[in-house]
């Protein structure tokens, strides 16, 4: 089982490498704090993190009206939709149990990292081609002895010594232990039965055909019809909690794994979140905010080229230096025959056309995301109100693929 595990690791190794790359762009983290050669820091302009929350602005307007049980879902799909538009995937674990503070067993949903997570194969956009799908817990012993014991006071003894002798972190009172979650989709061999005689359809499995013959037996001496037997092919998700060493602390069976997914678009099993596609702008709006950087600061900004030859008698430099900064100062000097005498120089820095380049690629930058001024509230040039809600139409249309595919998310919870 652990090797299928790895392998269900291995295969998304690529995706999670580039989420924590998208994630770094998000937030910021982008190489801002290594230095160049000559000593200064790299500048940002954070463009994507607006983009981010203005489109998370939207989703909790569009759900402001959803009425919030135990779970909280409206925080939860917030921070969820966050996580969407920012790897591409959408992940929440749903069980029924009872936690500590509420009397009886509830359904929960609880949100899970891409870091955390694995699934083979994954190629279909609504995930029904997953054969192994599961999570890694970081729980603590106690915890864990409260999901896997189920009330039985043997089994807590047991597994509180399997998970001592397994736990990452063995400080007393606080000991941590890593649980690994894992469904897997398995076939067997089941068998519908009718029986006419008491109209009644019953599936069994291989253990209960003799039972079966037995009863075919005794209807064909009362002249009763025989129960006719079909085999057919039953899909069962069987979950195990595993160790880290592979040791099974314990073992469910249900019709469906306890896993929403989601993944944008999954376009030959490929994965293009929202943000991947600004990464590249924003890399080449960075470049240019440094060139510009880099520009006024090294270009000449009232620089004073004085001759040293012209220096008047019990002057020095650093006097000259003085009068020149002050704004009534006066600075005695010796004319040269053909000199032109102390000169200020200031260089005009937007020479190259950077600014330019810069504006143009802020502007490039709104159309590749798809998110307006108007979506983000701006009424350029006093436009009229009707005007206004058609730009904003038209821009919510433009990442409207995006709100559509988390709705279908939401929408295949089992809750």
């Amino acid at each position: 089982m652990l090797n299928q595990i790895h392998k269900a690791e291995a295969a998304m190794a690529s995706f999670r490498k580039n989420r924590e790359l998208l994630k770094e762009f998000t937030f910021g983290r982008q190489l801002q704090d290594v230095p160049d050669k000559s000593g200064r820091q790299h500048l940002t302009n954070n463009l994507i993190h607006q983009l981010v929350k203005t489109l998370i602005g939207h989703f909790r307007e569009q759900s402001a009206k959803q009425q919030d049980d135990h779970n909280r879902l409206s925080e939860l799909d917030a921070r969820m939709f966050e996580e969407f538009l920012i790897s591409g995937a959408a992940i929440q674990h749903i069980i029924r149990e009872r936690r500590p503070g509420f009397q009886e067993e509830l359904t929960w949903v609880d949100n899970v990292s891409p870091a955390n997570f694995f699934a083979y194969p994954l190629r279909d956009p609504r995930a029904l081609d997953i054969e192994i799908i599961g999570m890694r817990h970081d729980w603590s012993i106690s915890e864990a002895l409260g999901r896997l014991a189920f009330g039985s006071r043997q089994a807590a003894q047991q597994l509180r010594q399997r998970l001592l002798m397994e736990a990452r972190d063995r400080t007393p009172g606080f000991e941590r232990c890593e649980i690994i979650e894992v469904w897997t989709r398995e076939i067997s061999e089941v068998y519908r039965c009718h029986d006419r005689s008491r109209a009644k359809m019953m599936i069994v499995s291989e253990r209960d055909l003799p039972e079966i013959a037995r009863l075919n037996r005794t209807y064909k001496r009362t002249g009763k019809p025989k129960i006719t037997i079909k085999m057919e092919m039953q899909t069962r998700w069987v979950g195990r909690y595993l160790t880290a060493t592979g040791f099974e602390l314990a073992r469910r069976e249900a019709e469906r794994h306890p896993f929403a997914v989601k993944f944008y678009p999954l376009l030959d099993g490929e994965i293009h979140s929202f943000v991947a596609g600004l990464v590249d702008q924003q890399k080449f709006v960075n470049r240019l905010v440094n060139q510009v950087d880099n520009m006024m600061t090294t270009s000449a900004k009232g620089v004073l080229l004085f001759p040293e030859d012209e220096l008047a008698e019990h002057c020095t430099l650093d006097q000259v230096a003085e009068l020149w900064s002050s704004f009534d100062g006066v600075i005695p000097y010796l004319p040269r025959l053909g000199s032109q005498g102390p000169k200020q120089v200031v260089t005009n820095p937007s020479d190259c056309g950077a600014y330019e380049l810069l504006n143009i690629q802020m502007q490039f930058f709104d159309r590749i995301s798809g998110i307006s001024n108007a979506l983000r509230g701006k009424n350029d040039g006093g436009n009229s109100a009707q005007l206004f809600d058609a730009q904003t139409r038209n821009s919510l249309a433009a990442i409207a693929d995006t709100f559509a595919a988390f709705r279908d998310f939401q929408s295949s919870r089992p809750l």
